[in-house]
């Protein structure tokens, strides 16, 4: 029985019931139709913290989806994963993934910055402070490029920016 279907609350049962009919009622393909069954099962999943289901069902619907865009966002939430449990190697190199198939995704560009941030600041408490900076340059290049994208989200990033010296590009502050 996949996942979806042994929701317990209403609200997830009345959700998986409407994607259900929405689903049949689309004119794609089988396969496609598969794809995002997993898909949503790794979502479900994932929202529920088993993040081994999760993967899982996102590999699945990796070899099942043809759309780059849609295989964008499951290599999004991979990487999500990933970083979450501490894999953060891993999850830049599933949202590098995802920012191939779909070069406008400013959530993956954010989140890349901030996991190299992270590492910054690691570096930075460990004296490496050369190293510090260059996964601060790094952060920098990516969050500039999702502030290009989306001039109005990551106010805090714009601000770190600026306050680094690092905005010498046309950031909307």
């Amino acid at each position: 029985m996949p996942r979806t279907q042994r929701n317990d609350n209403f609200i997830d049962k009345t959700f998986t019931v409407m994607a259900d009919i929405i689903l049949k009622a689309l004119p794609t393909s089988k396969k496609a139709k598969e794809a995002f069954a997993y898909y949503r099962d790794g979502m479900s999943a994932q929202g529920d913290g088993e993040y081994a289901e999760a993967l899982d069902n996102y590999e699945e619907a990796l070899t099942l989806e043809e759309d780059p865009n849609d295989r964008s966002y499951i290599l999004y939430n991979m990487g999500l994963i990933h970083a979450s449990n501490g894999d953060l190697d891993k999850g830049i190199a599933f949202y590098e993934e995802s920012i191939e198939l779909n070069p406008r995704m400013p959530q993956a560009l954010n989140n890349i910055a901030v996991l190299y941030h992270y590492q910054g600041e690691q570096a930075k408490e460990a004296g490496e402070d050369e190293k510090a900076e260059a996964f601060y340059d790094k952060a920098a290049e990516y969050w500039k490029q999702a502030v290009r994208i989306a001039p109005n989200n990551y106010l805090e990033a714009q601000n770190w920016l600026r306050n680094t010296g690092r905005s010498e590009m046309d950031v909307f502050f």
